[in-house]
């Protein structure tokens, strides 16, 4: 009793100003994670830019800075573990895991472990499931200079990617949004196949009228070739 009123004894002034500075320096440090996020997000849209150009070295560095940033978000987590779940933080993996992964398949031809990244597993998965789309860009860059096979390759991995996530059935329910991603994955696929079937089909047709161009060049060589007779 005595302790409890030694305690009240304490002005309620007091108390919600203490309250209230450890608020201004908790949003300060929300703000610094904010951010952090932010410019991790940006770097990671970089690294996708640079992997799309084959700048492989310099998509690296970039991912290379925004992992440090991420290993600021966790030393700071560490006295403040609600700021690690926070919106921006989400969306910040999302974007690194997706850079990272798409960085290792096109230079490596591998999926990259989220463990490598250290990277929330649901992050990974919904970042591996906008990978589809860049795939697809990647494929039409393919296909604009000429290169059919590259563009066959992207797609082959697209369906790889959308066939193993849409297996994962208990994902759907634990991973928000992984659902609608899958769903644009498919429209995506759908239509990039179409892409690289009509590319196929001109290049085959292309090859073939070259052949048939080159043997009446070499018949009508022949042709020149042969004495006429009187």
């Amino acid at each position: 009793m005595e302790a409890f009123l030694a305690v009240s004894k304490m002005p309620l002034k007091s108390i919600l100003e203490k309250i209230q500075e450890e608020m201004k320096k908790r949003e300060k440090v929300r703000e610094r994670v904010r951010e952090n996020m932010r410019r991790a997000t940006r770097l990671s849209k970089q690294a996708i830019l640079f992997t799309h150009q084959e700048r492989f070295e310099d998509a690296r560095k970039t991912l290379k800075e925004a992992d440090g940033l991420f290993s600021q978000l966790r030393d700071i987590s560490k006295e403040h573990p609600d700021l690690f779940y926070t919106g921006s933080v989400s969306a910040a993996f999302e974007e690194y895991a997706e850079a990272n992964t798409l960085l290792i398949l096109v230079e490596e031809d591998r999926f990259i472990d989220p463990e490598e990244i250290d990277v929330p597993s649901f992050s990974y998965i919904l970042g591996l499931g906008d990978v589809v789309g860049e795939l697809r860009r990647r494929a039409l860059d393919s296909i604009r200079k000429g290169k059919i096979e590259t563009a066959e390759k992207c797609l082959e991995m697209m369906e790889h990617i959308y066939s193993e996530l849409t297996a994962m059935d208990d994902a759907y329910l634990l991973v928000s949004g992984l659902r609608r991603k899958c769903d644009v994955a498919r429209h995506l696929i759908e239509i990039t196949r179409g892409d690289v079937t009509n590319e196929a089909r001109r290049s085959i047709l292309e090859h073939s009228i070259q052949k048939l161009e080159e043997t009446i060049d070499k018949k009508r060589k022949v042709e020149r070739s042969q004495p006429e007779e009187n």
